[in-house]
């Protein structure tokens, strides 16, 4: 927050952009996890990718800012991403909005909670009437194939917390585009699971963590009862657009 609203010097990183903030928190979170948990791998936007990770069954994965224009622009919906991954799926999950002071946690078997109140998904199963976030041009067209009012439509710039409200059962569906990291989702992953969701690709597979490749392809955020209607309803935008 020292750096927040008070123009931090920027540079571009391909088609993205990393300020000041998003290295120092980066250096901070590798001093202090990596200091308390040397033996966990690490995994994070910020840091040059070692293949030594793959050899370990724990890794710390990390987003230091998720939503770095919404930051730099001085808005309130980014977040800072961590997860405990463990063969493969998130073991501990944390996720927190600064600007909204809201501490998302969660680990396998004991819910998942926002400044310790209990998360659960909705129990919504008409998709025509869902609450749906996305990219921009993903969520217009599915709210148009599904007959939900565009007006409805949420833009929220952190992917992760897009699918933590999910979790919070503030939205119903929420899309991940193709290309989102393991950074991008692995917190938000265990915060739906815990909370009653789903995050799943087209298959309705879970999302596997720790791979040699970190992207994913496109993923769907939802109850059970929403799910398959969701999913087939992104798979067919996905379709489309390409």
């Amino acid at each position: 927050m020292t750096y927040y609203r008070r123009n931090p010097q920027t540079w571009t990183k391909g088609k993205s952009i990393v300020s000041e903030a998003d290295l120092a928190l980066d250096r901070l979170l590798t001093e202090r996890l990596r200091a308390a948990r040397p033996d966990y791998g690490w995994l994070s936007e910020e840091t040059v990718d070692n293949a030594d990770r793959l050899n370990r069954r724990r890794i710390f994965v990390v987003d230091p800012i998720d939503g770095t224009r919404n930051f730099l622009e001085g808005g309130r919906e980014w977040t800072v991403s961590l997860a405990v991954v463990e063969d493969g799926r998130p073991a501990a999950a944390a996720l927190f909005a600064p600007v909204l002071d809201e501490m998302h946690a969660a680990a396998p078997g004991r819910g998942a909670t926002r400044n310790g109140v209990p998360l659960h998904v909705s129990d919504r199963s008409d998709l025509a009437a869902a609450r749906l976030a996305g990219p921009r041009r993903y969520a217009r067209a599915a709210a148009a194939a599904a007959g939900i009012a565009e007006a409805t439509l949420r833009f929220v710039p952190s992917l992760a917390y897009r699918l933590a409200l999910v979790a919070a059962a503030e939205l119903d569906v929420a899309i991940a585009g193709p290309g989102a990291n393991d950074w991008d989702t692995a917190a938000a992953d265990l915060l739906i699971h815990e909370a009653g969701g789903t995050l799943t690709d087209f298959a309705g597979l879970p999302v596997r963590y720790n791979s040699e490749e970190t992207r994913h392809p496109p993923l769907i955020a939802a109850n059970a009862l929403l799910r398959p209607s969701a999913t087939a309803l992104v798979a067919a935008v996905e379709r489309q657009l390409d």
